[in-house]
């Protein structure tokens, strides 16, 4: 049989990745570069900006977006003050 012709039998193609556990990743690492100085201040921007959205959104009411919101600038306060030590 040619390639294409053999429908309804499986084929087994070990080049791909199959699942999230494989240990075979099809796209490359990338490597963010950054200044020093840059990360401390997008991590500082994003706690201010998470937590004004926390604040916007407990207007609403809705608690999980509330928590969501906490968590995320939590989550960049940390970093802040991580690279603060």
């Amino acid at each position: 049989m040619q390639n294409g012709m053999n429908r309804g039998m499986r084929t087994r193609r070990h080049d791909l990745a199959i699942g999230p556990f494989s240990g075979r990743s099809k796209w490359p690492e990338r490597k963010l570069s950054r200044p020093a100085g840059v990360q401390l201040t997008d991590a500082k921007g994003s706690y201010e900006r998470y937590m004004a959205l926390a604040r916007a959104a407990a207007s609403t009411g809705d608690a999980t977006e509330i928590e969501n919101y906490y968590q995320h600038a939590e989550h960049y306060f940390r970093l802040m003050k991580e690279k603060a030590v």
